[in-house]
C-alpha cells in the first residue's frame, strides 16, 4: 500500500559556497545521488512550483509559511502529456493569468510549450539542470545540490521534513540558521530576471 503523501516543511537556500554547513552535511553517510534536467514554468502572478521532468507535469503549492519563515508545500497536481483542456485550465488557474484559447483537445509537450507558454507574456521557461546529494540527519532530508538555471550554476541547500520544529533543529546543527531561506521559485525569478 502506498504511503499517505503529506506536506512536507522546507528550509532552502541558494548562494555560491556553504563551506561549513556542507562539511556538517558530508559528515553522515550520504543516502542517494539523483541527476536531473526540469523545465520550470514561472509566471508573473504566482510563486507555485511548475515543473516538467520526464514528461510529467508537476505542482507543489506553497500551504503556510510559519513564523520561523519555513515553508510547507504539498503536491497538488501531476499530469502527463498529452495534457488534456480540464487539466490545462486548472494549470492556468494555478499561474493567476488568463486562460488562452485552446485550439486543440489535448497537447503534447513541445505543443504545450510552443502554443501555450512561449507565447505568452506572462510566462517564462527555465531550463534547470540538478546535481542532488541527498542525506537523512535527524530523520530529516537534508541536500546539497548543484544547480543551474538557464546556464547560471549556484548551489543550493535544503532541510526538509513534515515537522518544522525538527526541521529548525537540524538547519541549527547545519549552522545554517543565518542563511536565507529561498525557495526554488524565488532564487529562479531573480536568476532569471522576473523577480
Amino acid at each position: 500500500m502506498a504511503k499517505p503523501i503529506v506536506a512536507r516543511w522546507e528550509w532552502r537556500t541558494f548562494g555560491a559556497e556553504f563551506e561549513e554547513s556542507e562539511k556538517r552535511i558530508r559528515m553522515h553517510e550520504q543516502g542517494n545521488f539523483k541527476e536531473s534536467e526540469e523545465v520550470y514554468i514561472l509566471s508573473r502572478n504566482s510563486d507555485e512550483n511548475i515543473k516538467v521532468r520526464d514528461d510529467l507535469l508537476d505542482i507543489k503549492s506553497l500551504q503556510n509559511v510559519n513564523e520561523a519563515k519555513l515553508e510547507q508545500w504539498f503536491p497538488t497536481m501531476k499530469a502527463t502529456f498529452p495534457i488534456g483542456r480540464e487539466q490545462l485550465v486548472e494549470l492556468f488557474k494555478v499561474f493567476k493569468i488568463p486562460e488562452p484559447i485552446f485550439g486543440r483537445k489535448e497537447y503534447s509537450f513541445e505543443q504545450f510549450l510552443n502554443e501555450l507558454v512561449r507565447p505568452n507574456q506572462n510566462l517564462r521557461l527555465v531550463n534547470v539542470k540538478k546535481k542532488r546529494y541527498i542525506y537523512v540527519i535527524n530523520g530529516a532530508i537534508c541536500e546539497i545540490a548543484e544547480t543551474e538555471f538557464d546556464g547560471v550554476a549556484l548551489r543550493t541547500l535544503c532541510v526538509e521534513h513534515e515537522d518544522p520544529e525538527l526541521v529548525l533543529k537540524t538547519v541549527r546543527e547545519l549552522a545554517c540558521e543565518d542563511y536565507p531561506n529561498i525557495n526554488y521559485i524565488q532564487a529562479m525569478k531573480k536568476t532569471v530576471g522576473m523577480a
